[in-house]
């Protein structure tokens, strides 16, 4: 059994198996596997516990430390942001990068006449200004996701990395 701390300014409500935190910057709903866990609210505080079945205990275990390391993380996220950022790294054509709808759009990759395009996840929104995107968003999973299908749509195919390091990188600054 284990007790998770509601933070400041974040409300927590369980339904059947959907637990929605609400904060100042928005809201995130995650769904648990209530056949493994057990949730309860009381006060500030939510008590995770696991069934006691024999067969299911050591998966139940894992879902119950699981569980609270995301409520945690999505408590964090309508509080404060999660962001990534990301840079456009060019040496043959200049990359252009622009956000339309729910989609990104990489323009003049090694100059392809065509842009690639790739998903926005959830609610996470994606700003350009010249070189540098800024990821954020409140859903951890989500601004994740999102820099990886980013990541993912910039590779190189059959072409040599060493030469054509063209693309969107994350950014270490």
């Amino acid at each position: 059994m284990i007790e998770l701390k509601i933070k400041e300014g974040v409300t927590v409500e369980i339904k059947g198996n959907e637990v929605e935190t609400k904060g100042s910057l928005g809201s995130n709903k995650r769904k648990f596997n209530d056949a493994l866990l057990k949730l309860t609210k009381k006060g500030d505080s939510i008590t995770i516990d696991s069934i006691k079945d024999k067969v299911l205990a050591k998966k139940a275990a894992k879902a119950e430390v699981s569980f609270k390391k995301e409520l945690e993380n999505d408590m964090h996220g309508v509080t404060e942001h999660f962001e990534r950022k990301m840079k456009t790294v060019f040496a043959h054509f200049p990359i252009t990068v622009e956000v339309k709808g729910s989609d990104v759009l990489i323009k003049n990759l090694i100059g392809e006449r065509y842009p690639r395009t790739s998903k926005i996840v959830g609610a996470t929104k994606v700003e350009v200004k010249g070189q540098n995107l800024r990821i954020y968003g409140t859903s951890l999973d989500d601004v994740t996701q999102t820099s990886a299908n980013i990541r993912q749509v910039c590779k190189m195919k059959n072409k040599d990395t060493r030469v054509f390091q063209d693309g969107l990188y994350y950014d270490t600054d």
